[in-house]
């Protein structure tokens, strides 16, 4: 087994895949937040500033998601084809989601007709909130565990894969989602959508601490080995205090006028989440609720060490790049949404 600085390939792996959803989650997560609030904002006039503040950036920042899915597939086949079998349905949701918000944001001002407008809202709120609910779905039967046997192959059920745990991390997702969409429009408007985004900021995070709550209970009732982990290793703590921290920072940071970090915090309130999903799992990618000697992890799924190679060679130079990329985008796009000079286009 090769390592470089202590750390084996399969390992870099682990970590390059956890960042690349993070980042997705982060930076595609307001996206979602801010879809799932639309209807929340009454006036035609916010609603179209709103998809402003989030029409430019949203197609780039789901490339992370075909990177980490890219990465998943690459590095650790046997994990991707177990996950996907498994939780076909679910994908197959996740998938719909993503295309239609994007019908519904290139779609809405197309025509003026209230009816039209007024369609294609419900339509991006619908999806929006149905891709972070599924994204918390499937999140939260990987933590859970799946019923599959020593090939690989899911033994379980549809029904299975919507037990309370993944019920109760789909709807946490929502909420953190929310939030961090209602903290990156704060950050894109002004006038009145700015001061009734600011009130909303306030419910919403209130919304995503009481999932929160009832994700940690539920974490302590389904999910022994976490606390086992916890036991182990106490320095692991130290995730769930900076995720506490965070958000109790958001509110008073946007009641002292400081939007810009009360973003940065809602954005390390979601890192630190992963992170602590992610040392919780370790070394595992997918846990067997059925025995614990079939559980794959990074390295009974992953492929041979020269494809890791060559891929982390791709890695440190596709990532930077689109990460450029990203950068450029926000620098483009910076300062506050604007309407369109024309209502219909």
């Amino acid at each position: 087994m090769e390592k470089f600085a202590g750390l084996d390939l399969q390992t870099y792996w682990f970590l390059i895949l956890g960042g690349l959803f993070s980042a997705y989650a982060i930076l595609d997560g307001f996206d979602l937040g801010a879809g799932a609030l639309h209807l929340f904002l009454k006036k035609e006039e916010s609603r179209r500033i709103a998809m402003n503040a989030v029409g430019p950036v949203f197609d780039g920042n789901e490339v992370w998601l075909v990177m980490g899915g890219g990465a998943l597939f690459a590095g650790f086949p046997v994990a991707y084809a177990t996950a996907l079998s498994a939780m076909y349905i679910p994908f197959i949701f996740l998938f719909v989601g993503l295309i239609w918000r994007t019908v519904a944001i290139e779609f809405r001002n197309k025509e003026s007709m209230p009816w039209w407008r007024k369609t294609w809202d419900i339509v991006y709120t619908f999806s929006s909130i149905s891709i972070a609910f599924t994204l918390g779905l499937i999140l939260g039967n990987v933590v859970y565990g799946m019923s599959f046997n020593s090939e690989g192959d899911f033994t379980g059920n549809f029904y299975d894969l919507f037990n309370p745990y993944a019920l109760i991390t789909g709807l946490t997702a929502v909420a953190l989602f929310m939030m961090h969409g209602a903290v990156y429009l704060s950050l894109k408007t002004e006038g009145r959508l700015f001061t009734k985004l600011v009130i909303m900021i306030r419910r919403f995070v209130l919304f995503f601490i009481l999932t929160f709550i009832m994700q940690a209970i539920a974490t302590i009732v389904f999910i022994p080995y976490i606390a086992e982990r916890f036991k182990k290793y106490p320095w692991i703590f130290i995730f769930p205090l900076i995720t506490v921290l965070s958000i109790a920072n958001i509110p008073r940071l946007v009641w002292k006028k400081k939007y810009g970090l009360a973003f940065f915090f809602s954005s390390v309130t979601i890192a630190s989440m992963f992170s602590l999903v992610a040392l919780a799992l370790y070394p595992n990618l997918l846990i067997c609720s059925v025995a614990s000697m079939h559980n794959i992890n990074i390295y009974n799924a992953a492929s041979s060490t020269t494809t890791l190679k060559t891929l982390l060679l791709i890695a440190c130079i596709a990532t930077p790049l689109v990460l450029t990329y990203t950068v450029f985008v926000f620098f483009t796009f910076k300062g506050k949404a604007k309407l369109d000079e024309h209502p219909g286009d």
